[in-house]
């Protein structure tokens, strides 16, 4: 897959994992980073348990991505919270 799908997927994946986990979003750039890591996590857990993982842009790559997302999100809050200065 190019990077520019790679971008895609982890916008897509990013905005709809954070819609999940915390319903405000984490802002677009970090939102991309953390759907692109999610993809590869969801690709990774998908592939340990047997199942494709991330196969190009379409349906189930989002879908795992998306799953990915949403547990790199919830790591990410459960390790940076929501620190106040």
């Amino acid at each position: 897959m190019s990077i520019l799908g790679w971008i895609v997927l982890g916008l897509i994946a990013g905005f709809l994992g954070s819609k999940i986990v915390n319903s405000s979003g984490q802002g677009m750039l970090l939102d991309i980073v953390l759907g692109i890591i999610g993809a590869i996590v969801g690709g990774f857990l998908f592939s340990l348990f047997g199942a494709t993982g991330v196969t190009g842009l379409n349906i189930w790559s989002l879908i795992v991505a998306v799953i990915g997302s949403v547990v790199v999100l919830w790591l990410y809050h459960m390790t940076i919270g929501k620190r106040t200065i």
